[in-house]
């Protein structure tokens, strides 16, 4: 029996807290700039390098288009503009300043509700960050103020992204993008991936692809997991990894907490209803 030793969401004392509405799998945050008379609608991606905003809400809300640069996505190559500071908050906290302008009009189009723009992984970096999926809650929190559970996963930030290491079907572990902008439980590459190998070009992870489809074994930790949805890729997604962790899985926990200071996940409790 694992013993968990991660705190209730209301021993943490966090620094700061704000609500998210787990919607369609994906995790919807309200966003306020100066710029909208009305919040904004973004996703807290953690499959994102960077934090986005709609290009077509960019250009609505009057921002204008700074350099050009491409940018990785999931099987495709987009074109990307970098903003000018924004003074982004969700409730009183205050987000990343820079964004990067893509377009993310066909992912609005498969939701039920436009997305402006993604809290990327620069948000997480340096920070203890808890997900509560039970009380829909994200936290902030301080070193000195949880204490991290027994089992816990490697957390590597890179220049592209953030990766776990998981095992599927018993096969030794692999390095996978933990990624909160995928609905899914999990994108597998079933090739031989190099693990050293990272970009620097802009990763956006979120997408809606038609891939195929099997159930694999998984293990986080000493957490196994069977049956579990999983769509197939024969090439690397992104460089340096086997696939996307996604909410699917993540969210059978009651909260996942990415402490971006000591390179650690810890994953809490097991939600009885998942």
């Amino acid at each position: 029996m694992i013993l968990w030793a991660a705190l209730s969401p209301v021993q943490a004392d966090p620094i700061a807290e704000f609500p998210f509405q787990f919607r369609e799998g994906l995790l919807w945050v309200e966003v306020k700039v100066p710029q909208s008379k009305t919040p904004l609608n973004f996703l807290v991606d953690t499959g994102s390098g960077v934090s986005v905003i709609n290009l077509s809400t960019a250009r609505r809300i009057g921002l204008k288009l700074g350099q050009k640069v491409p940018v990785q996505g999931v099987q495709t190559v987009l074109t990307g503009y970098w903003q000018q500071h924004l003074g982004a908050k969700v409730g009183d906290l205050d987000l990343p300043s820079e964004y990067l302008a893509v377009d993310l009009d066909k992912l609005s189009r498969s939701c039920q509700r436009p997305v402006d723009g993604l809290v990327g992984a620069d948000f997480f970096r340096k920070r203890i960050v808890q997900i509560d999926f039970e009380h829909e809650t994200i936290r902030l929190l301080n070193s000195g103020s949880w204490r991290r559970a027994k089992e816990t996963l490697p957390l590597q930030f890179r220049p592209c992204g953030m990766r776990v290491p998981i095992s599927v079907n018993d096969r030794p572990r692999q390095w996978v993008r933990l990624d909160t902008g995928c609905a899914t439980p999990l994108q597998w590459v079933t090739s031989d991936v190099r693990s050293d190998d990272c970009t620097r070009q802009m990763a956006v992870g979120l997408a809606e692809v038609a891939i195929p489809q099997t159930k694999t074994s998984v293990a986080l930790a000493k957490e196994q997991f069977g049956e579990i949805p999983t769509g197939l890729h024969q090439t690397a997604i992104f460089p340096g990894e086997a696939g996307l962790l996604g909410n699917g899985l993540l969210s059978r926990f009651s909260t996942i907490t990415i402490d971006g200071r000591s390179g650690r996940l810890t994953l809490g409790k097991r939600r009885l209803d998942k």
